[in-house]
This record gives C-alpha cells, structure tokens and sequence, in this order.
C-alpha cells in the first residue's frame, strides 16, 4: 500500500500508495473542484486510465507514488507523484542537469515528478481544501523524497497557489512559455469578428491558409462527448499514432488509453476530423474542461472559466496548411461559438503568435538535494528566467493585433 508518516500537525496523516486506483476517486475529484484552474488531466478517471492503459507505470519509467494529506480519514491534500527513470514525457527539459550529475559520478535517476505524464498543460498539481493544508502537503513530499534518497523532485507547470506552497518548502522556479488565445469580452460574435481585430497582415494570411485547405477540396466536421463513435476514435489513433512513428518515435499514449477516455470521460473531449471527397484524412482532438469539475466545486464554481486545450493532431494526406486548420482555425471557431474565453495552445512554437495565440509564461518548481548542484541550478534559473522575460516582451512587441 505504500508508507505512511504523520507531519507537524498531530491530526494529519501522510500516505503514499503506489496505485491511482486505491485512491477515493470522489474524495479525489472533489479535492480537484476546490482548486483554482482545475483541468480535466487531474480527474482521477483520466490519471486512473493512464495507469491501467499501462502507459503511466514503472515499465514506462512512471513509477506512480501519489501523496495522501488525511484528517481523521478524510482528503485533505493529494497530488500525483511519480518516480522517473528518464525525463520524456515531461515537457520541462531537465536533461542538461542529469548530464551535469552523472559528469561529477552523481546519480540523477531515479527523481520524483508532480505532474500529469505526457501533459504540458498548467493547472493545479497540489490539491488541497486550504492554503496551509497544501503548504502542508508540499513539506511533506519534499521530506519523503529526501528520506528514500532521490535526488530532486519537480513540480511541472503548477499554478499560483501550488507554487506559494512550493516556495514555502524551499523549492526553485523555472520558467517556461506557452501560447494561448483568449476570447474578447462579452466575446467575438464569430470568425469574421475575430479577424477583424487583428493587423491587416495578419488577416490576410489567416484567410489565405484557409482559403487553401477549402479549395484542397478539405470540409470539417466536429463530434463531442458520446457523438465520438468508436470509428472516428479508431481512425483518431491511427493519424494520432503515424505522427509519432513519422518523428521515429512510439506514440506515448495507446488506444486502450483513448477506450477508457470514452468510457469514463467522453464529454472532456472534442474531435474535429477532416474529410476530402468524403473520406477522412485528418483529425485534431481537444480537450475541454467541463460541469464534472464544476460541480464539485466548493467555491469556484460561481466563476467557472470554460476553456479548451489543444492536444494531438494527425494527418494520412499532406495538405497545405491542413494543421493550422485543424489545430487552430476550427478549434478557435468553436470556442467563439460556444461561449470559451480560452484556446490553450501548449508550448513551442512562435508560429502560433501570427495566429493570435499570445505567449504566457508558466512555471515548475524544483527541489534538489544535493545542495552544491541546486546553488549552481538557482544561478542557472536566475539567468534563463531573465531571458524567458526578455523572450515573451519581444513576441509581445510582435502582437498579431491591432495597435491601439
């Protein structure tokens, strides 16, 4: 079952189990709606399907430990701890200091990570029902990782309350920059609207690209929640699982892993699939956060924010311009149509500026034991974290819509 330790306060309890599934999904989810940016990635069914798909476990190098904060066998604190044997999947690049160790004869691996695997998205890493209690649960993961001997742990793209609580525990931040779109208030009235509001130039292009995937013959359909049938899932994973195994790489995530999604969490999801001469040819699947989060909610609820996250494309024909399309011009359309005030378009990439995803600067916290390598770490972050700010004024300078 895993180890168990009591903190400070007498009436807490902390465990650590090595499975999601014994974990309360009710007290889990619960937990989660009382959080700021909570995303659908920390429902217990989506952490729950990566670890029975077998694409989360120690034969991956996700070696599931989960925190447990209880107050006379309630949750009170949770978050989702994995040890790692590797850094893929992870999105906050920490390779350099695993060569730096292992150049002084220090091990790096195995670490622990608080993250959602193969899931670049911020949102709320350390659940907890106060601000202490999750100070609590921050000073208490430090400590086990430094009593069973690893070298670091990393909290990957935490938000504000997570980090209070991870400063409080003496852990390092680094910077790190995403793109998203954000909706007008009270909103753009469609498409047209929201190209009026960018430089000439700029709508230009974006109507150019489009007008190219139209006249390729390309027409879009979208499908959400249940409407997604096991065929276009089928065929989702089949341009999902080439656009890895195009780059040389397996893909993370496995069709029992997309079951288990529309068994358990099909309204989280929207696919938009491409289709010429009335044969698919590509797909763009998103994610959206839904009323499962808010309604259980305790105090977040009355200011919900729908918001949508850009996750995986892929393609069986190349058409000029296709991707953008699919990833951002009809992703972008929907959410003008049904009231999202946010499209998370994830990292990389300052081509998505020219398409009115703005760069936001998003954080990881970071504790290393050996202290002669986090002084050296702090000094590096220091310095890359003047240059993240450098780097988003710059593309900000390059705003894709109109001055004034």
């Amino acid at each position: 079952m895993g180890n168990t330790q009591s903190p400070e306060e007498n009436d807490y309890v902390i465990r650590v189990i090595d499975s999601p599934l014994w974990v309360d999904a009710t007290q889990w989810d619960t937990l989660l709606g009382a959080q700021t940016n909570a995303t659908p990635f920390m429902q217990h069914a989506y952490l729950a399907a990566l670890h029975t798909s077998g694409c989360a476990t120690p034969d991956t190098g996700w070696s599931p430990h989960f925190v447990l904060l209880e107050q006379q066998g309630q949750l009170a604190g949770a978050c989702a701890l994995y040890l790692k044997t590797h850094s893929r999947g992870e999105y906050v690049f920490d390779q350099g200091w695993a060569r730096a160790y292992a150049q002084h004869g220090l091990a790096y691996y195995p670490k622990a990570v608080v993250a959602v695997p193969f899931t670049p998205v911020p949102g709320a890493r350390l659940l907890a029902r106060t601000a202490h209690e999750r100070a609590l649960l921050a000073q208490a993961v430090v400590r086990w990782c430094e009593s069973v001997g690893l070298s670091g742990v990393h909290c990957l793209f935490a938000n504000d309350d997570d980090l209070l609580a991870c400063d409080q525990a003496g852990m390092m931040q680094r910077h790190t920059v995403q793109f998203h779109w954000q909706n007008s208030v009270p909103g753009y009235a469609d498409f047209d609207d929201f190209l009026a509001s960018l430089a000439q130039d700029k709508r230009k292009k974006i109507r150019q690209e489009r007008r190219k995937v139209h006249e390729a013959g390309v027409r879009f359909r979208h499908a959400q929640g249940r409407d997604i049938g096991s065929a276009d899932w089928d065929f989702f994973y089949q341009c999902y699982e080439r656009t890895y195994l195009e780059h040389g790489n397996a893909p993370y995530l496995n069709r029992a892993f997309f079951a288990d999604m529309a068994a358990h969490m099909p309204d989280a999801w929207l696919l938009f699939t491409a289709e010429r001469n009335g044969q698919p040819i590509a797909t763009s699947l998103i994610a959206v956060n839904t009323s499962a989060i808010r309604a259980r909610g305790l105090k977040h609820h009355e200011t919900f924010e729908r918001v949508a996250y850009g996750r995986y494309w892929g393609a069986l024909e190349r058409v000029d311009c296709l991707h953008f399309e699919a990833c951002y011009y009809q992703p972008l359309a929907w959410c003008m149509a049904n009231g999202y005030s946010r499209f998370e378009g994830g990292a990389q990439g300052e081509h998505k500026l020219a398409r009115a995803l703005l760069p936001v600067q998003t954080t990881s916290a970071h504790w290393l034991a050996h202290r002669g390598f986090a002084g050296a770490v702090q000094d590096f972050l220091n310095a890359e974290g003047q240059d993240v700010a450098q780097y988003v004024t710059e593309l900000q300078h390059h705003s894709p819509f109109k001055s004034g």
